[in-house]
């Protein structure tokens, strides 16, 4: 294949970076620099010609063949990366949410070094977080990381642009090589705004809007939503994958409420019909419900604490559903299975759930605010107590 023109730099090389975001840029005519700090998988990527994403769903599967691509150590080969950056069209990561301050200073030096001939760098985290871009462009301009003169005309060399991905990636067959198994169904939405003056890029797959808040919120209160409660509700009834917990009657009942619930407040809140919504919902149950995605329950619940906190897929609409007056039922439940998702192996908050709830220091009110980050002005408050306590007095009674 002759060389693309057209170049973007992708952070992190692992399945979602190289299953979703990478395909898309390869199949719009990207070459594609990953930049990682894992050196097996940086050799591995720059001895393979082409690895293989493989999209599996109820109506088959399809196989996409992706090349034109090269890895670059970010930790050890900076001055390169840095070059990478100064003459890309588009950087793009998939790195998680914690670790964007730790990519913006090698972003930061590779923006400084772009000619002012150039079109600005388009900039777009992919990450599962609300508002990841605008969270990478603060560490970038960071004084840290960009000096403060030099943020007067930095618009010329940078656009930020939020994104919500949505795409489930199980744990991959540890055989599989560089090839990656991901579901067919995927969105990915990006606000088109910061690019209009200067040209949005024409990546396949991308649907651009003008107001990214309602889809953000669609996809975390459904898809995260229903997806973390079958897995939280299969964990507490010994289930294996979130295949296994969706053919359990009641496990199905409890994440079809939930979905109910959510499905309230975003009719409500946003503009989205409520057919539609429905419509929505049904979908997400069959992919989550994916049998050909073996997702281990312990997998997709992992992280407990992020999961409870204020904003997130829980907490968040919970909070907006109980201050209008709305049902929240299956939320409380799925909130309560999610505290008794404790000491998990190989999952490091799970553990430090476990040490809050134990401390004798820690009454349930402590705990919802340290946790859920709730005030005790919220409607949310006292229900989110009686969770708490309950869990707090079945542990004290083992």
């Amino acid at each position: 294949m002759a060389p693309s023109t057209k170049k973007a730099v992708h952070f992190g090389a692992g399945n979602i970076g190289r299953g979703f975001v990478a395909c898309f840029l390869h199949n719009s005519g990207y070459e594609v620099v990953f930049a990682d700090v894992v050196d097996s998988l940086i050799d591995k990527i720059n001895a393979a010609p082409s690895y293989k994403v493989i999209e599996v769903g109820t109506e088959g599967t399809t196989e996409n063949t992706i090349t034109n691509y090269r890895a670059i150590n970010s930790k050890t080969h900076e001055e390169d990366l840095i070059k990478e950056i100064a003459t890309a069209e588009v950087v793009t990561c998939s790195v998680g949410p914690n670790i964007l301050k730790f990519i913006a200073p090698v972003i930061a030096k590779g923006i400084d070094r772009r000619s002012s001939d150039e079109a600005p760098l388009h900039v777009i985290a992919c990450e599962n977080a609300i508002g990841a871009t605008d969270t990478l462009a603060q560490h970038i301009k960071d004084p840290r990381n960009t000096a403060p003169e030099r943020l007067e005309d930095h618009h010329l060399r940078a656009r930020y642009a939020n994104s919500a991905i949505d795409r489930i990636v199980p744990a991959q067959d540890p055989n599989a090589g560089l090839d990656v198994t991901l579901e067919k169904f995927f969105e990915w939405v990006v606000e088109k705004t910061p690019f209009e003056d200067v040209g949005i890029p024409r990546i396949e797959g991308i649907q651009w809007v003008d107001n990214l808040a309602p889809f953000i919120e669609r996809k975390l209160f459904t898809v995260n939503t229903g997806h973390a409660t079958a897995a939280y509700h299969g964990y507490n009834r010994r289930k294996r994958t979130v295949f296994d917990a969706l053919q359990d009657k009641d496990i199905m009942s409890e994440v079809r409420g939930a979905l109910m619930e959510t499905k309230n407040l975003i009719v409500t809140k946003h503009e989205f019909e409520e057919d539609d919504q429905a419509a929505y919902v049904e979908k997400i149950i069959k992919r989550i419900g994916n049998p050909h995605l073996e997702d281990a329950v312990e997998r997709v619940g992992r992280a407990p604490l992020r999961k409870l906190s204020r904003k997130e897929r829980f907490i968040g609409p919970a909070a907006e559903l109980a201050e209008i007056g709305q049902s929240i039922k299956y939320l409380l439940d799925a909130i309560e299975m999610c505290f008794r998702f404790q000491n998990v192996e190989g999952d490091e908050e799970s553990k430090e759930l476990a040490k809050i709830m134990s401390q004798n220091s820690n009454s349930a009110e402590e705990i919802v605010s340290k946790v859920c980050g709730i005030q005790t002005s919220e409607k949310i408050h006292p229900q989110l107590v009686q969770v708490v306590q309950r869990v707090l007095d079945d542990s004290r009674e083992d």
